[in-house]
């Protein structure tokens, strides 16, 4: 599993609390083989959506598959279920634990059985600080392969996204780095930089 900070990407949803999963798999295939599922996670099935939404647009023009979204509802509405279905996509229930400001956490080891369970072998998340630095904890750290990073030349300023995960300590009780990348390699795009690299455990 790899994931970007590609948190931008995001943001027209963020309000509802749903954050986007990218499944990659069957690039530079024809047609609708060479597209990734899009995976959205919406804990309370809160994402307003119609037939006349630019995603069903793009699957009716065979340009986009219809996504998988991840809820931890047990009974998801009906209209919304079978519209979901009209275009191939499906809604997946996960549990989830509340916390005290309204957010829910994630397993992350949970959700990764239950894509695999139907059938999907890689995943790109992009997300904001929260699912980052939730992926960089050390409890799920393991999970993931790669990091993908853009570094921009702009700074975002308070209250932008501030990637800190939990610091780790050694058997002896030192503070060490709460998380390291190697075989790091940069791509320049433009006045843009990617990163790329394995985590270190």
């Amino acid at each position: 599993m790899a994931f970007s900070s590609g948190w931008e990407l995001l943001s027209p949803m963020t309000r509802v609390s749903i954050v986007a999963l990218l499944v990659l798999g069957g690039y530079g295939k024809d047609g609708l083989e060479g597209q990734p599922r899009p995976i959205v996670i919406d804990p309370s099935a809160r994402w307003e959506f119609s037939d006349e939404s630019k995603l069903f647009q793009l699957c009716r023009q065979g340009r986009g598959r219809a996504p998988w979204i991840v809820t931890s509802l047990s009974e998801v509405p009906a209209p919304k279920r079978e519209l979901l279905e009209k275009y191939g996509g499906k809604f997946l229930q996960l549990n989830m634990t509340n916390l005290d400001d309204g957010q829910h956490r994630i397993d992350w080891s949970d959700l990764l059985r239950t894509l695999r369970a139907n059938g999907l072998r890689s995943v790109m998340i992009e997300g904001g600080a929260h699912v980052i630095n939730s992926l960089l904890e050390p409890r799920s750290m393991a999970l993931v392969d790669r990091v993908i990073v853009t570094i921009a030349p702009t700074w975002l300023g308070q209250g932008g996204v501030v990637v800190s995960p939990p610091r780790r300590f050694d058997e002896d009780g030192h503070a060490m780095s709460a998380a390291r990348l190697k075989n790091v390699k940069w791509y320049p795009f433009g006045e843009d930089v990617v990163l790329c690299g394995e985590v270190r455990i």
